[in-house]
């Protein structure tokens, strides 16, 4: 799918869409509530949530929904010995611990993007648990043969949180007690937002600065009803459009929310955005901007909102803790400096640090790299640039966003497929 972006007044009133990040907690959380009913209202449609859904209905979960809510009830019994993680990060590293709580064979895949993604990391904690994992090479297929037993294990969190947060929903459901020591963990609003629905759910996991967790075995999760909020990743994206080319009211993100890319909007006030907030609403409107600095570490995800803001401030603004961005859907770092450079914007990184120098965007073709955040950074990059961008390989928003182009233009983006 090719999609064009020619330059644009934004001005209207959006709803966030779903949280892609809770939405998939909740479908584990769901599966794990033994022969209960967990409904989930304001569901996500993205690619990664679908996608979750069918490893818990192959692990044993009954699902049904529509588009106003989804029911699953809850029960681990494996329907078949492949569980196919779509092109989720999240989904293959959560739901691995979870499939390692069955006593047989269990074999996860993933496809486009995610055949590249590192999954060796979970091998030594699940093998330190009684758990017999293999890779291809460290890749998927990632194969994992139960059962979870508990006991002490050691985790590296310095490339991700989901490895953790996978181990911190299964361990409950193990037969005895589990300690995990965790080292450079990143991105701890995450695991925030998995100890809430833990907590929401009746399961008690307690630590020591995020360093030490300690769970009791033979927990029972509770059902209950949920309302999956605004998802801050894709809100991030709009938030910057409206920065850069009008204003914006943005309907259905919690202000005091877990999620880390909610960040944006300090981001925006301090770089000179018009910015107010009320209640579940958020308001963006354009001002002249300057150059802004942020350490990424704990939200690499608005690295490209963030990237695509920087081209409209005056001066050179500058993210820092860029290491982890080459495990992403794409190398985004890489890809970042090519679409930049593509667009005539100068940009440069050493080691884990990226510079990007506002200037004129002069507009051309570009390509997404089957990532969904470099595709809608590159749409708001369209919108104040002098000729069309042309975006190849644009369906991939789906994967987190599906409804991003339609949102886009509804506010005044200029858009043609």
């Amino acid at each position: 799918m090719k999609i064009s972006v020619t330059s644009s007044t934004i001005e209207g009133e959006l709803t966030a869409p779903p949280s892609k990040s809770v939405m998939q907690r909740l479908i584990a959380a769901a599966l794990l509530a033994e022969d209960q009913i967990t409904e989930i209202q304001n569901p996500s449609s993205s690619a990664d949530c679908l996608a979750a859904l069918g490893v818990a209905r192959a692990l044993g979960a009954e699902v049904t929904h529509d588009s106003e809510r989804i029911l699953i009830r809850g029960g681990l019994s494996p329907a078949a010995g492949e569980l196919s993680c779509g092109e989720s990060g999240l989904c293959m590293r959560m739901f691995a611990p979870i499939a390692a709580l069955c006593p047989r064979e269990l074999v996860l895949v993933g496809e486009g993007t995610l055949r590249t993604r590192p999954m060796e990391m979970l091998i030594a904690p699940l093998t330190d648990l009684g758990v017999e994992c293999t890779t291809a090479r460290g890749h998927q297929p990632l194969s994992v043969r139960g059962p979870l037993k508990g006991g002490r294990a050691r985790v590296d969190g310095s490339l991700s949180s989901q490895v953790l947060t996978g181990l911190l929903m299964a361990l409950p459901r193990a037969e005895t007690a589990s300690e995990l020591q965790v080292d450079d963990l990143v991105s701890r609003g995450y695991v925030d937002l998995t100890l809430k629905i833990l907590e929401d759910c009746g399961v008690r996991v307690t630590h020591e600065d995020y360093s030490r967790f300690s769970i009791a075995g033979g927990q029972r999760y509770a059902a209950r009803r949920f309302t999956v909020e605004g998802d801050w990743s894709g809100a991030a994206f709009l938030c910057v459009a409206a920065a850069i080319r009008g204003r914006l009211s943005l309907n259905g993100l919690e202000l005091d929310s877990l999620q880390p890319d909610r960040k944006i909007l300090d981001v925006l006030e301090a770089c000179g955005a018009n910015v107010s907030r009320a209640r579940d609403r958020v308001m963006v409107e354009r001002r002249a901007l300057e150059a802004f600095e942020l350490d990424v570490t704990d939200c690499p995800d608005l690295v490209p909102p963030l990237a695509a803001l920087a081209c409209s401030c005056d001066g050179t603004s500058r993210l820092t803790g860029m290491g982890r961005l080459r495990y992403k859907e794409s190398d985004r770092a890489a890809a970042l400096l090519q679409e930049l450079s593509r667009l005539g914007i100068a940009a440069r990184i050493d080691a884990d640090v990226m510079e990007i120098e506002g200037g004129e965007l002069r507009g051309g073709g570009v390509q997404s790299h089957a990532d969904h955040r470099i595709a809608m950074a590159l749409a708001v990059l369209g919108l104040n640039a002098e000729r069309p961008v042309v975006i190849e390989g644009a369906s991939c928003v789906r994967k987190s966003y599906p409804g991003f182009f339609e949102d886009l233009a509804s506010i005044g983006g200029e858009l043609d497929e």
